[in-house]
């Protein structure tokens, strides 16, 4: 009777382990995945906002000119499909420029909430949800475009149709699961920017104990009863930026679902045994707990480097632990790529596959890690804008592309690529000489200047060499010599290399 006792006393400490790990993991990997989101969307919204500070200064540039305004609303909303529709306005509200052509808004004034608080605040903003002229509930990120004087000439918006397809969709929707998890996403006042049902974006939802916890903290976890009664296991995170609460749920069902066909089968293998002696029950029941207990243990080390290789040489002798060791390495390795997928993103550019700024920083670190010396070559399509104006932006794109080819193309293996602007460009050389650097330029000069793309006048380039070592200070003061020397060369007729100062 002891023995029974005993035994049904660590079958159901076992269950509640076992369900309180699984529902304590789920909450943690809901937060972090609301966490990574929020990032993301930071990121993203980030990005939006420099594309429409970009945008500005080119408006600031050529406000009298119409055509160019309705080139740079077109450019922004077809180049990397963030917004679903730009506007420019004066500093009246009265629209001089949108994209798409098929709005026919140009020549309104908008008086749309988003506008207003644009107009009146005069600084890059985030609108919260409203219904706009066309009728669609959209938020708008608006950026004011001033003159280098400082004289306000008016903004320019994207909007993100919340009820439509767009990138917000795009970026969240899919992560949506078909166990019951979801994500949602709401605004300051509650207001629900994204959910899977279409129908409730755009409704203001009642305080309750998760939206109320998102206000006290960036990010966190909770178990919740939600409207239909039931149980889930919630993650938040606040996007810093815009103050947006990301939630993601799973049911409570769904996340221990398999620990009940998991301890039925686990009763069905102890029980005969613990029948037949006690002895077997004493030795089996350690064996059977070990494997058990190393895997509890791996569960809450998840976030170790080498916990993959920890939980493989587990024994794992019989069919549940090697299962549960099984949905862990899978759980792990899914975590992983998706940390590393994201990584990626943040740290290359889409179109030509090189690094971006993020990426060139996380290089360039590391190069001085290691001590090395470098040189670097900066440098950009001369006349550029020509190309787009008479080819259009789907070419100038293909140029763009074409250029990374041949800089891959002229480059060696250990060699850092960048994209960090339009049309502009950066090469890393590490453990090599200015006058080497100086070889590979011209190289790569000629290169360009002999290459024939169909349909396309010639391209030429121009290019700014610089070295550093350690003795050299700061890094960033050689690419800063180098952009130097690039803009030298701009002066001096394009389609050259020029050597910056030492």
């Amino acid at each position: 009777m002891s023995a029974f006792v005993t035994l049904a006393n660590s079958f159901y400490a076992s269950y509640r382990v076992q369900r309180q790990l699984l529902i304590d993991n789920t909450l943690e990997e809901n937060r972090v995945y609301a966490t990574k989101l929020a990032a993301s969307t930071e990121q993203f919204l980030k990005s939006m906002q420099k594309q429409l500070a970009y945008s500005s200064v080119i408006a600031a540039r050529h406000f009298d000119d119409p055509a160019v305004l309705q080139s740079e609303t077109a450019r922004l909303k077809y180049q990397t499909d963030s917004f679903n529709s730009v506007v420019l306005t004066n500093a009246q509200g009265r629209i001089l420029a949108t994209s798409p052509d098929s709005l026919q808004l140009v020549g309104h004034i908008l008086n749309t909430p988003g506008a207003i608080q644009a107009l009146n605040e005069r600084r890059p903003l985030i609108s919260q949800p409203y219904i706009s002229a066309a009728q669609n509930l959209v938020i708008v990120i608006s950026t004011p475009v001033i003159t280098a004087e400082g004289k306000y000439l008016g903004y320019i918006a994207g909007t993100i149709y919340l009820r439509q397809k767009s990138i917000l969709n795009e970026l969240l929707g899919e992560h949506y699961y078909r166990d019951g998890s979801y994500i949602a996403v709401l605004d300051k006042e509650r207001r629900i920017l994204y959910h899977p049902d279409a129908y409730r974006i755009g409704e203001v939802v009642k305080p309750r104990p998760l939206t109320e916890a998102a206000r006290k903290e960036s990010n966190g976890s909770l178990m919740v009863t939600n409207l239909a009664g039931q149980n889930m296991l919630a993650g938040y995170a606040v996007v810093p930026s815009s103050g947006w609460e990301i939630v993601t749920q799973r049911p409570t069902d769904s996340t221990l679902k398999p620990l009940e066909g998991l301890m039925v089968k686990v009763l069905k293998h102890l029980t005969p045994l613990a029948l037949l002696t006690l002895i077997c029950v004493w030795l089996f029941s350690r064996m059977i707990a070990r494997p058990l207990w190393l895997l509890a243990r791996s569960a809450n080390e998840m976030d170790k480097p080498d916990i993959s290789t920890n939980i493989r040489e587990i024994p794992s002798w019989y069919f549940e632990s090697n299962q549960l060791k099984r949905a862990l390495l899978i759980g792990i390795n899914l975590l992983q790529k998706k940390i590393g997928k994201l990584k990626f993103e943040t740290q290359t550019d889409p179109m030509t596959g090189l690094f971006n700024r993020r990426g060139l920083a996380m290089a360039l670190e590391s190069v001085v890690q290691m001590r090395q010396q470098f040189s670097a070559i900066a440098l950009d399509i001369d006349h550029f804008k020509t190309i787009n104006d008479s080819y259009g932006h789907d070419t100038g794109d293909e140029v763009i592309q074409s250029l990374a080819e041949q800089i891959r193309h002229n480059a060696r293996e250990s060699d850092i690529l960048c994209r960090v602007g339009g049309e502009e460009f950066l090469v890393l050389l590490p453990d090599t000489t200015l006058a080497e650097a100086q070889m590979i330029a011209e190289r790569l000069r000629q290169n360009v200047e002999n290459l024939v793309l169909p349909g396309i006048r010639p391209i030429t380039i121009s290019l700014g060499v610089s070295y550093w070592n350690q003795q050299q200070g700061e890094p960033e003061t050689s690419l800063k010599r180098a952009d130097e020397a690039l803009y030298k060369a701009k002066q001096e007729g394009r389609n050259r290399v020029v050597v910056g100062p030492q």
